[in-house]
């Protein structure tokens, strides 16, 4: 179904890629343009923003900045496509917050605030992007993660909302292609190698270079994910030949999560954080 044959696979679709202003989302706005898609890059820091719009052109992308929980910014990201671009033919649904938190600190608010920016959010702009999504027989992909499925002990809140995100897309993915013509689906990552993870671990004490000897237990492959690795996989999804696919979860992991056979040092080896 995903071949790596084809050439400029996205050639003149409009995408809108939330977060895309550093990590996943960022590699998947550069591998859209170089399929010959129009982006419309999204982020919060309006100076990574820049940065990303030099790479890559005036011509080829449109930059808002803006919460993608403020009222109104989906409407606005739509509007902001259609207004530049003609048209929406996809819609990425990366942006999230990536929070560590358990039982004892995952207050209601807390939960709240995580849920608006990792599915509420994300549900916002599809129903914003509906009306052009049919126009053009569109397609949305959700970024979740693999801690959809349960989620580590300090990534609770994230985890529920990425579960949360994956019952969104099998749920639309069926009702948006029957009623409108519009896929939905989504991929799960695993650990990524992004610029915030390598921050985060950074101020969890770990050495710059911690990414170079991982345990076995999490990267059988003797390293984690590349963002531009995850980026390629995306254009599948997005691209005409996935064909009718719809409602559809894709895991990007080293490693199977059911029937696995963990090495017996596993439980000596500490949590890892995601990913996404």
């Amino acid at each position: 179904m995903c071949l790596n044959q084809f050439n400029m696979r996205l050639q003149n679709q409009v995408v809108i890629v939330t977060g895309s202003t550093t990590g996943i989302g960022k590699a998947i706005a550069l591998r859209c343009i170089s399929e010959g898609a129009k982006v419309v890059i999204h982020g919060l820091e309006k100076d990574l923003g820049e940065t990303v719009m030099k790479q890559i052109g005036n011509d080829n992308a449109v930059l808002h900045i803006e919460n993608i929980t403020n009222s109104g910014a989906a409407d606005r990201l739509v509007d902001i496509a259609v207004k530049t671009f003609g048209k929406l033919d996809a819609v990425v649904n990366n942006a999230a917050a990536v929070i560590s938190s358990n039982i004892e600190t995952t207050d209601a608010p807390f939960l709240e605030e995580v849920l608006r920016i990792n599915l509420v959010a994300p549900y916002a702009l599809i129903r914003a992007a509906l009306p052009h999504l049919s126009k053009t027989k569109g397609c949305v992909l959700n970024i979740g993660s693999v801690n959809a499925y349960s989620g580590e002990p300090n990534l609770l809140a994230y985890s529920i909302s990425k579960g949360g995100l994956m019952t969104m897309t099998r749920n639309l993915g069926d009702t948006l292609h029957r009623e409108y013509g519009v896929r939905v689906n989504q991929i799960n990552p695993g650990w990524v190698l992004t610029e915030r993870e390598i921050q985060r671990k950074r101020e969890h004490g770990l050495d710059d270079d911690w990414y170079k000897a991982l345990p076995r237990v999490y990267a059988p492959s003797g390293r984690i994910f590349f963002p531009e690795e995850i980026a390629a996989v995306t254009i599948c999804w997005l691209a005409n030949e996935c064909g009718p696919v719809s409602g559809q979860v894709f895991d990007i992991e080293q490693h199977p999560f059911i029937g696995r056979n963990p090495p017996k040092d596993a439980s000596t080896i500490p949590s890892a954080t995601n990913k996404s």
